[in-house]
Protein backbone atom coordinates (compact mmCIF):
# COMPACT_ATOMS: atom_id res chain seq x y z
CA UNK A 1 0.00 0.00 0.00
CA UNK A 2 1.02 3.65 -0.33
CA UNK A 3 0.88 6.61 2.04
CA UNK A 4 1.67 9.89 0.31
CA UNK A 5 4.66 8.96 -1.86
CA UNK A 6 6.03 6.30 0.52
CA UNK A 7 5.33 2.57 0.06
CA UNK A 8 4.26 0.73 3.20
CA UNK A 9 4.61 -3.02 3.77
CA UNK A 10 3.01 -5.25 6.40
CA UNK A 11 4.48 -8.62 7.21
CA UNK A 12 4.22 -11.28 9.89
CA UNK A 13 7.10 -11.74 12.32
CA UNK A 14 6.55 -15.15 13.82
CA UNK A 15 3.01 -15.83 15.00
CA UNK A 16 2.62 -12.89 17.38
CA UNK A 17 4.05 -9.75 15.76
CA UNK A 18 3.30 -7.55 12.77
CA UNK A 19 5.99 -5.40 11.18
CA UNK A 20 5.01 -2.19 9.37
CA UNK A 21 7.78 -0.99 7.08
CA UNK A 22 7.97 2.45 5.49
CA UNK A 23 10.27 3.56 2.66
CA UNK A 24 13.77 2.08 2.87
CA UNK A 25 15.66 5.18 3.99
CA UNK A 26 16.62 7.02 7.15
CA UNK A 27 14.99 10.43 7.06
CA UNK A 28 13.03 12.79 9.28
CA UNK A 29 9.94 12.57 7.08
CA UNK A 30 9.88 8.76 7.24
CA UNK A 31 10.51 8.83 10.98
CA UNK A 32 7.61 11.28 11.39
CA UNK A 33 5.34 8.69 9.77
CA UNK A 34 6.72 5.96 12.03
CA UNK A 35 6.16 7.96 15.21
CA UNK A 36 2.72 9.15 14.17
CA UNK A 37 1.54 5.62 13.42
CA UNK A 38 3.01 4.32 16.68
CA UNK A 39 1.27 7.12 18.57
CA UNK A 40 -2.06 6.38 16.90
CA UNK A 41 -1.81 2.66 17.65
CA UNK A 42 -0.83 3.32 21.25
CA UNK A 43 -3.53 5.92 21.96
CA UNK A 44 -6.33 3.71 20.69
CA UNK A 45 -5.07 0.15 21.04
CA UNK A 46 -6.77 -2.63 19.17
CA UNK A 47 -7.83 -5.61 21.25
CA UNK A 48 -4.95 -8.03 21.73
CA UNK A 49 -2.11 -5.57 21.09
CA UNK A 50 0.59 -6.04 23.72
CA UNK A 51 3.42 -3.70 22.75
CA UNK A 52 4.32 -1.18 20.04
CA UNK A 53 7.98 -0.62 19.18
CA UNK A 54 9.14 2.07 16.74
CA UNK A 55 12.42 1.98 14.82
CA UNK A 56 14.07 4.12 12.14
CA UNK A 57 11.54 3.16 9.46
CA UNK A 58 9.42 0.46 11.06
CA UNK A 59 6.72 -0.12 13.66
CA UNK A 60 6.64 -3.55 15.29
CA UNK A 61 3.29 -4.49 16.82
CA UNK A 62 3.35 -7.39 19.28
CA UNK A 63 -0.03 -9.04 19.77
CA UNK A 64 -1.76 -11.97 21.44
CA UNK A 65 -2.58 -14.47 18.65
CA UNK A 66 -5.30 -16.02 20.84
CA UNK A 67 -7.11 -12.66 20.91
CA UNK A 68 -6.56 -11.25 17.43
CA UNK A 69 -5.26 -12.75 14.18
CA UNK A 70 -2.76 -11.27 11.74
CA UNK A 71 -5.31 -10.43 9.04
CA UNK A 72 -7.66 -8.61 11.41
CA UNK A 73 -4.83 -6.64 12.99
CA UNK A 74 -3.42 -5.79 9.55
CA UNK A 75 -6.73 -4.20 8.54
CA UNK A 76 -6.80 -2.18 11.77
CA UNK A 77 -3.24 -0.96 11.16
CA UNK A 78 -3.98 -0.05 7.53
CA UNK A 79 -6.90 2.12 8.65
CA UNK A 80 -4.58 4.02 11.02
CA UNK A 81 -2.02 4.60 8.27
CA UNK A 82 -4.72 6.11 6.11
CA UNK A 83 -5.52 8.78 8.68
CA UNK A 84 -2.05 9.27 10.16
CA UNK A 85 -1.74 12.91 9.00
CA UNK A 86 -4.25 13.94 11.66
CA UNK A 87 -1.63 13.34 14.36
CA UNK A 88 1.84 14.72 14.96
CA UNK A 89 4.67 13.17 16.94
CA UNK A 90 5.45 14.69 20.31
CA UNK A 91 8.64 14.60 22.36
CA UNK A 92 10.96 16.37 24.72
CA UNK A 93 14.20 18.29 24.26
CA UNK A 94 17.03 17.17 26.52
CA UNK A 95 20.34 18.93 27.08
CA UNK A 96 22.84 16.23 28.01
CA UNK A 97 26.18 17.03 29.71
CA UNK A 98 29.14 15.73 27.73
CA UNK A 99 32.82 15.41 28.55
CA UNK A 100 34.58 15.64 25.19
CA UNK A 101 38.07 14.25 25.25
CA UNK A 102 39.33 12.42 28.31
CA UNK A 103 39.94 8.72 28.73
CA UNK A 104 36.78 7.64 26.86
CA UNK A 105 37.41 9.72 23.71
CA UNK A 106 39.62 7.19 21.96
CA UNK A 107 38.92 8.52 18.46
CA UNK A 108 38.43 12.26 18.89
CA UNK A 109 41.90 13.38 17.84
CA UNK A 110 42.01 10.91 14.94
CA UNK A 111 38.70 12.18 13.55
CA UNK A 112 40.02 15.74 13.76
CA UNK A 113 43.13 14.79 11.79
CA UNK A 114 41.16 12.89 9.15
CA UNK A 115 38.77 15.81 8.67
CA UNK A 116 41.54 18.41 8.64
CA UNK A 117 39.96 20.02 11.69
CA UNK A 118 41.18 20.86 15.15
CA UNK A 119 39.92 18.82 18.08
CA UNK A 120 38.08 21.91 19.29
CA UNK A 121 36.43 22.23 15.86
CA UNK A 122 35.07 18.68 16.13
CA UNK A 123 33.74 19.37 19.63
CA UNK A 124 32.08 22.63 18.62
CA UNK A 125 30.49 21.13 15.52
CA UNK A 126 29.18 18.14 17.45
CA UNK A 127 27.77 20.09 20.38
CA UNK A 128 26.36 22.80 18.12
CA UNK A 129 23.73 20.49 16.62
CA UNK A 130 20.24 19.58 17.82
CA UNK A 131 19.72 15.86 17.20
CA UNK A 132 16.62 13.71 16.81
CA UNK A 133 16.27 10.42 18.67
CA UNK A 134 15.55 7.88 15.97
CA UNK A 135 15.67 4.77 18.09
CA UNK A 136 16.42 3.49 21.58
CA UNK A 137 17.44 -0.13 21.49
CA UNK A 138 19.98 -2.81 20.64
CA UNK A 139 20.84 -2.67 24.34
CA UNK A 140 19.10 -0.85 27.24
CA UNK A 141 19.50 2.91 26.90
CA UNK A 142 21.60 2.84 23.74
CA UNK A 143 20.25 5.87 21.85
CA UNK A 144 20.72 6.48 18.13
CA UNK A 145 20.59 10.10 16.98
CA UNK A 146 20.13 11.62 13.54
CA UNK A 147 21.17 15.06 12.36
CA UNK A 148 24.95 14.78 12.53
CA UNK A 149 26.77 17.54 10.66
CA UNK A 150 28.15 16.06 7.37
CA UNK A 151 31.60 17.39 8.26
CA UNK A 152 31.78 14.70 10.96
CA UNK A 153 30.53 11.71 8.96
CA UNK A 154 32.97 8.91 9.81
CA UNK A 155 32.77 5.18 8.95
CA UNK A 156 32.55 2.72 11.78
CA UNK A 157 35.67 0.89 12.87
CA UNK A 158 36.66 -2.16 10.84
CA UNK A 159 37.25 -4.08 14.09
CA UNK A 160 34.83 -3.29 16.94
CA UNK A 161 36.16 -2.76 20.43
CA UNK A 162 35.15 -5.51 22.84
CA UNK A 163 34.05 -2.98 25.43
CA UNK A 164 33.34 0.75 25.54
CA UNK A 165 32.64 2.86 28.64
CA UNK A 166 29.03 3.40 29.77
CA UNK A 167 27.55 6.65 28.52
CA UNK A 168 30.09 7.00 25.71
CA UNK A 169 29.26 9.44 22.91
CA UNK A 170 30.31 8.26 19.48
CA UNK A 171 29.98 8.66 15.72
CA UNK A 172 29.15 5.96 13.19
CA UNK A 173 28.58 6.86 9.55
CA UNK A 174 26.00 9.65 9.40
CA UNK A 175 24.76 9.23 12.96
CA UNK A 176 25.82 9.81 16.53
CA UNK A 177 25.16 7.53 19.48
CA UNK A 178 24.90 7.80 23.25
CA UNK A 179 25.51 4.47 24.94
CA UNK A 180 23.81 2.99 27.97
CA UNK A 181 25.68 0.24 29.81
CA UNK A 182 29.14 -0.84 28.67
CA UNK A 183 29.13 -3.16 25.64
CA UNK A 184 31.16 -3.93 22.50
CA UNK A 185 30.95 -1.24 19.80
CA UNK A 186 32.48 -0.36 16.45
CA UNK A 187 31.58 3.33 16.66
CA UNK A 188 34.14 6.16 16.95
CA UNK A 189 34.30 7.46 20.53
CA UNK A 190 34.55 11.22 21.08
CA UNK A 191 33.32 11.70 24.64
CA UNK A 192 31.21 10.49 27.54
CA UNK A 193 28.18 11.63 29.52
CA UNK A 194 27.67 11.09 33.25
CA UNK A 195 23.93 10.70 32.58
CA UNK A 196 22.46 7.23 33.00
CA UNK A 197 20.18 6.73 30.02
CA UNK A 198 18.94 3.46 31.50
CA UNK A 199 18.05 3.64 35.19
CA UNK A 200 15.78 0.70 36.12
CA UNK A 201 15.14 2.08 39.60
CA UNK A 202 13.15 4.97 38.06
CA UNK A 203 9.47 4.57 37.22
CA UNK A 204 10.44 5.48 33.65
CA UNK A 205 13.67 3.52 33.23
CA UNK A 206 14.63 5.24 29.96
CA UNK A 207 15.41 8.95 29.87
CA UNK A 208 15.08 9.29 26.10
CA UNK A 209 12.42 8.13 23.66
CA UNK A 210 12.07 8.08 19.89
CA UNK A 211 11.09 11.55 18.68
CA UNK A 212 12.90 13.41 21.46
CA UNK A 213 15.51 16.05 20.66
CA UNK A 214 18.99 16.04 22.14
CA UNK A 215 21.65 18.72 22.41
CA UNK A 216 24.94 18.44 24.26
CA UNK A 217 26.50 20.77 26.84
CA UNK A 218 30.27 20.51 27.07
CA UNK A 219 31.60 20.04 30.62
CA UNK A 220 35.01 19.59 32.22
CA UNK A 221 36.39 16.64 34.17
CA UNK A 222 35.58 18.11 37.58
CA UNK A 223 31.93 18.62 36.67
CA UNK A 224 31.82 15.19 35.05
CA UNK A 225 32.94 13.57 38.31
CA UNK A 226 30.42 15.59 40.33
CA UNK A 227 27.53 14.76 38.01
CA UNK A 228 28.58 11.11 37.87
CA UNK A 229 28.16 10.90 41.64
CA UNK A 230 24.69 12.42 41.39
CA UNK A 231 23.74 10.05 38.58
CA UNK A 232 24.88 7.05 40.60
CA UNK A 233 22.63 8.24 43.43
CA UNK A 234 19.68 8.12 41.03
CA UNK A 235 19.46 11.78 39.96
CA UNK A 236 19.07 12.68 36.29
CA UNK A 237 21.73 15.24 35.44
CA UNK A 238 20.37 16.29 32.06
CA UNK A 239 18.17 19.36 31.67
CA UNK A 240 14.85 19.43 29.85
CA UNK A 241 14.65 22.45 27.54
CA UNK A 242 11.53 24.12 26.12
CA UNK A 243 10.36 22.51 22.90
CA UNK A 244 10.69 24.86 19.98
Amino acid sequence: MMTGTSPVTLQAVGDSALLVGFDNEISQSIHDQVLTLAQSLDEDRSEGVREIVSGYRTVLVHYDPLTVDFETLSEAVKSRIGRETRLRPTGRHWQIPALYGGEAAYDLDRIAREKDLTTEDVINIHRGTVYRVYMVGFAPGWTFLGGLDPRLFTPRLETPRMEVPPGCISIGGQQTLVAGPSMPSGWNLIGQTPERLFAPEHEDAFLLAAGDRVSFRAIGLEEFDRLSDLAEEGTHVSKELPWS
